[in-house]
């Protein structure tokens, strides 16, 4: 058996090992029911009290009041870039959106495919999404704004959110969901893939609030209509039980072990800063987002030649530091620091960057 490498991947990216611990101890009699939790029905008490507690769980930890839904869906965030436009906006409204990047820009897509109106009320393709605009354009009397809250291919965060008027915000956080405390007041809708920060792939985090519920047209396929899963407590049809599961493991060890958003932004803070700091002090490493809209959840950088980059990706592997290649569309390399990477695989990372710089420098 292979021993466990420090896990830098984009996603699905590392889980905490304590929750993997834990699923493996309860793997086939799940608390004493005789099943696996892969076995027990989704109508069960054992299941009803998974899905409970990651509800109120996910209140707890974003402060969420009673005006907002938490539900959990199938096909991932790209599910909800058709969805939104659906359930949110009539046809004679205008949609704002801010591209900031590969996901914003399928997002976009989505909504026009549909035939709604699209303003790009931001972008930073202009270099090469390398930033956050600050300058939006926005629709008075806008359905909505969609942004995509972290870039993980170009590593590009949202560190303060726009203010829209009083037009609700819709973000895709699936890389950055639950990594810090942020006040979900002007957000009508929050919608995060699980498998980056929270989870394994499988399911989506969706909270909605009431007013945008109220929204929905009539007439809508079941399946695509958010108020399905709202009355039915995301149960409608079977939903993908064992990654909801692991969900509920991962924000109990975000509520219990680490302490709530607060410990763990801090925590995310420290290990983004080593990282960072190796690349303003070196020459021979070079950071591709610009410093005022970083990341604190991929830190992306290209080394002087791609042959070097080959060669630092595989060197990494073998000592231990797996997922650092940059996605395909960009090349490059990226460090993917979610929740559950630690500090000591910062260290070992900067510590292996380092020595790799000063033998190739």
């Amino acid at each position: 058996m292979h021993e466990r490498i420090h896990n830098f991947n984009a996603g699905p990216a590392a889980l905490p090992l304590a929750v993997l611990e834990e699923i493996q101890a309860t793997f086939l009699n799940f608390n004493g029911s005789g099943m696996s939790i892969t076995e027990v029905s989704h109508r069960s008490q054992w299941f009803d009290a998974v899905i409970q507690d990651a509800v109120e769980r996910t209140r707890r930890l974003m402060k969420l009041d009673q005006r907002f839904k938490v539900l959990f869906l199938q096909g991932g965030a790209s599910m909800q870039f058709a969805m939104v436009p659906m359930n949110f906006a009539r046809a004679d409204q205008t949609v704002d959106y801010i591209n900031t990047g590969t996901w914003s820009t399928k997002a976009i897509k989505e909504a026009a495919i549909q035939g709604r109106t699209v303003n790009v009320a931001a972008s930073s393709e202009d270099r090469h999404f390398s930033y956050i605009p600050r300058e939006l354009n926005l629709t008075p009397g806008a359905a909505y704004v969609h942004l995509t809250s972290n870039n993980t291919i170009k590593g590009t965060q949202w560190g303060a959110f726009p203010e829209t008027g009083g037009i609700p915000l819709v973000a895709d956080m699936s890389s950055d969901i639950m990594s810090r405390p942020l006040d979900v007041a002007p957000f009508g809708m929050i919608y995060a893939g699980a498998q980056k920060n929270i989870g394994p792939s499988g399911v989506c985090l969706v909270i909605v609030r009431e007013d945008l519920l109220s929204r929905i047209p009539k007439g809508l396929p079941t399946m695509l209509d958010y108020t399905t899963y709202a009355e039915k407590n995301s149960m409608y049809n079977t939903p993908p039980c064992f990654a909801i599961y692991v969900v509920q493991l991962v924000l109990k060890w975000l509520e219990e072990t680490i302490g709530g958003l607060d410990a763990m932004d801090a925590m995310n803070r420290r290990k983004a800063a080593l990282l960072y700091d190796l690349l303003d002090h070196s020459e021979f490493y070079r950071g591709t987002a610009e410093a005022d809209s970083r990341s604190l959840m991929n830190v992306t950088f290209r080394l002087p030649s791609e042959a070097l980059e080959q060669q630092f990706v595989a060197e990494a592997l073998d000592n231990g530091l797996g997922g650092l290649k940059g996605h395909r569309s960009v090349g490059g390399c990226r460090a993917s620091i979610y929740n559950a990477t630690d500090l000591e695989a910062i260290e070992t990372l900067v510590d292996f960057m380092q020595t790799f710089a000063r033998h190739h420098g």
